[in-house]
């Protein structure tokens, strides 16, 4: 896969590292004349917010546009020219700054939108809260988010079996890590106190879904 990060600072250059050990093909296009190298990635010189820049890149081979600068209005500006120029199947942009998240929608051509400040801070509870449900990461697109809970042991499902459990509509159990194990759920697998349920769940799905496993 061909992946165009916008923005080779610290941010860009460290998820290009990541996606070229996954071997994925990465172009880091920075403005800065002497970006931080990446060993393995191209590098273009040029500001991603100008047309002719996105053309030098070739964009409309790329399957991934990563908006990763430090300003969210380049960013968005990234996003859009992406997206409604050169029909990159899929954008990813970063969030600097938590009032400007509303803006990181499809009408800006962000697919999926990554706030660093709300993504530290939904790990921190994740880590703290036992027994109540933990928002992690909203899919923009899809219109659902990644939420989790740690089963304590007043849950009213500790000890059933997950097809026992009446789950909500647009609700769906992913994954139980239990331990060291990450368990692919069947019906069959009974829950246990302490295991870290991960769902996928319409938003409006959530109250249900903390009313039926939480405390």
């Amino acid at each position: 896969m061909r992946i165009a990060i916008a923005g080779a600072g610290k941010v860009g250059r460290s998820i290009a590292r990541e996606l070229l050990s996954n071997g994925h093909e990465v172009l880091l296009i920075d403005k800065e004349a002497n970006p931080g190298v990446v060993e393995g990635a191209e590098t273009l010189h040029a500001d991603a917010c100008e047309l002719a820049s996105l053309e030098s890149a070739n964009l409309p081979q790329c399957q991934v546009m990563v908006a990763a600068t430090g300003d969210d209005k380049v960013n968005l500006v990234v996003s859009l020219l992406a997206k409604t120029e050169y029909g990159v199947p899929r954008v990813v942009a970063r969030v600097n700054h938590p009032k400007n998240e509303w803006m990181f929608d499809e009408s800006w051509g962000v697919d999926v939108a990554v706030s660093t400040p709300r993504m530290l801070s939904a790990l921190v509870e994740e880590a703290v809260s036992v027994g109540d449900l933990v928002r992690l990461f909203s899919f923009r697109q899809g219109q659902a988010n990644l939420v989790e809970i740690t089963l304590s042991a007043r849950s009213p499902v500790v000890g059933k079996c997950v097809r026992d459990v009446a789950w909500p509509t647009d609700v769906a159990l992913v994954t139980i890590v239990r331990g060291p194990r990450v368990i692919a759920p069947s019906p069959d697998d009974a829950l246990e106190i302490g295991d870290e349920l991960l769902f996928v769940a319409a938003p409006d799905q959530e109250p249900a879904l903390r009313t039926i496993v939480a405390d």
